[in-house]
């Protein structure tokens, strides 16, 4: 496995003497100077990102522990209710993961909280997943060509795969200090978005000094000093492990719910898009970090906005999805100008804005690009 999939990102280094490399032909990049403790070898950023590009991963296990503290203000608690999901717990508090990997098609996750255990396991073409909480499991076949699996970032080297697709001229990009990550002596990459309607102040990316693999990946905010998302190792095995972490065997009195074989889907049965290619029906506004994803609500996304559903006549029920939505949405913050009005959920990291004719805007940018963005 690859933890740099997008090899395009060296294009925007040019190394310039042994010591400094250049960044978009506009910012300097310093060796590190060894002076911290573990003591390393100097690496230039663009030796690191070179690290990353060639490093091969065989085998992997180990525990991830997960911290977000995005700022989100009490109403965003009821969108996981909305949704039918656990999607609130994934955006605040501190989680802990067990990984497994032992190849692109042997893989393992297993969300651990204190009401039980949430666990994905590939083997071969057969993906398994199982809810200890509901004491429910379920299999699907997946394509012959099916690659990894698609998931939100549960690893460091996840992670650092999606930061490091946005490095461009807009980026500088430097080496922090060594440090010690799961007992293993680490690098530290540092990207630094140039544009001030970021709302990222940095990226920090822990490289193991041996393997070259990322354990430990930080997001901090413009002014804050902790960091506002974290992912790292805090054990780690580089062995590959056996072929029985693998093989899923159904707790008894679970039944096994056959999924159709193909590609995963989203909610209604569409089919997500594949890594790197855009959804039909989002449209991106700017670059690099201050990219605006903007996309037009479904119609009980657009009744939730208005506080209604399609068609319902006044004092008709809306239904408890719709009302929901319009309980989360009637939480937000009312705002207007030439482009609109609408409502806006802003974080440590993020915005987004809900407008009244439809449409959701979003980015790590601050609500000033969101309302261009919007006008536009």
């Amino acid at each position: 496995m690859s933890v740099l999939k997008n090899h395009t990102v060296l294009r925007w280094l040019v190394p310039v003497t042994a010591g400094v490399a250049v960044i978009g032909g506009g910012a300097a990049v310093g060796t590190f100077a060894a002076g911290a403790d573990p003591a390393l070898p100097p690496r230039t950023a663009a030796q690191l990102l070179e690290d990353l590009r060639t490093s091969r991963l065989d085998g992997l296990s180990g525990t991830v522990v997960q911290r977000a503290d995005l700022g989100l203000p009490p109403i965003a608690g009821l969108v996981g209710q909305a949704a039918g999901n656990d999607l609130a717990s994934l955006v605040s508090g501190t989680h802990t993961l067990r990984v497994w990997y032992a190849g692109p098609e042997r893989q393992r996750l297993a969300l651990v909280d204190t009401l039980g255990e949430r666990d994905v396991v590939r083997d071969g073409r057969d993906v398994w997943t199982w809810d200890s909480r509901a004491n429910t499991a379920s299999h699907r076949k997946l394509p012959a060509d099916a690659k990894d699996l698609e998931s939100a970032p549960a690893t460091p080297a996840d992670a650092a795969d999606r930061a490091l697709e946005a490095i461009d001229p807009s980026t500088a990009v430097t080496v922090g200090r060594s440090a010690t990550v799961a007992g293993r002596s680490v690098y530290e990459l540092v990207l630094t978005p140039r544009d001030r309607d970021s709302l990222v102040h940095q990226v920090r990316i822990a490289l193991d000094a041996k393997e070259h693999v990322p354990l430990r990946f930080e997001v901090l905010a413009d002014g804050v000093d902790e960091p506002a998302f974290e992912v790292a190792f805090t054990q780690v095995d580089f062995r590959t492990p056996d072929a029985d972490q693998f093989r899923f065997n159904p707790p008894p009195g679970v039944t096994v719910k056959e999924e159709p074989a193909g590609d995963e889907r989203g909610p209604a049965g569409r089919q997500r898009p594949e890594r790197g290619k855009a959804d039909p029906d989002v449209r991106t506004v700017g670059t690099g970090w201050t990219t605006v994803l903007v996309a037009k609500l479904d119609a009980a996304g657009a009744a939730g906005a208005a506080g209604g559903k399609p068609g319902a006549k006044p004092g008709e029920a809306a239904g408890p999805d719709v009302d929901m939505m319009a309980k989360v949405l009637g939480g937000l913050q009312r705002v207007s100008g030439d482009w609109g009005s609408g409502r806006l959920l802003t974080g440590k990291l993020f915005s987004v804005l809900l407008t009244d004719d439809g449409r959701v805007l979003a980015g790590l940018v601050r609500p000033e690009r969101l309302y261009q963005a919007a006008k536009g």
